[in-house]
């Protein structure tokens, strides 16, 4: 996990009506301090649904740092992940410029077509468009993205 103090983490609000504090007695070897006082700390964030816990010192006080502190964390980590998945989602899907990807297919010889393997529009002026004539592939194209996102 990240270590994350306050400042640390400036996109990342806790409010403290968000928290659920819990106290209870450690478990571990420490003497009477750890058997007898609610040292260990239990930290829930109602809106994620994150619980985490901090027992590792002696005094209530440093254990809710901890815990305030390893929730940030957490939190910090949702953040980032809803990002990255949110930027996935735009970027779409990688395909990598291989064999079976191609977007046109040229023939040259013995007879001259181009055609768009996305849309099925053939032109049998393949000087045209390799100078960079495709308006009409283009305008094929956006026309099968507007259908497409009609049926979707």
């Amino acid at each position: 996990m990240p270590e994350l103090e306050e400042t640390d983490s400036p996109g990342i609000q806790i409010k403290e009506e968000d928290l659920e504090w819990q106290f209870f007695r450690s478990s571990s070897q420490g003497g009477q301090n750890v058997q007898k006082v609610s040292t260990a700390v239990r930290l829930k964030h109602v809106p994620s649904g994150i619980v985490v816990t901090a027992q590792a010192e002696r005094y209530q006080e440093q254990n809710r740092k901890i815990a305030l502190n390893l929730l940030r964390a957490k939190l910090w980590i949702l953040e980032q992940t809803r990002k990255e998945n949110e930027k996935r989602d735009l970027k779409g899907e990688y395909k990598p410029a291989s064999w079976g990807n191609q977007i046109r297919s040229y023939v040259l010889h013995p007879y001259k077509m181009v055609k768009d393997l996305r849309t099925g529009v053939e032109t049998s002026n393949a000087e045209s468009v390799l100078d960079g004539n495709i308006a009409d592939f283009i305008e094929a194209e956006i026309i099968s993205g507007l259908n497409n996102k009609t049926i979707n």
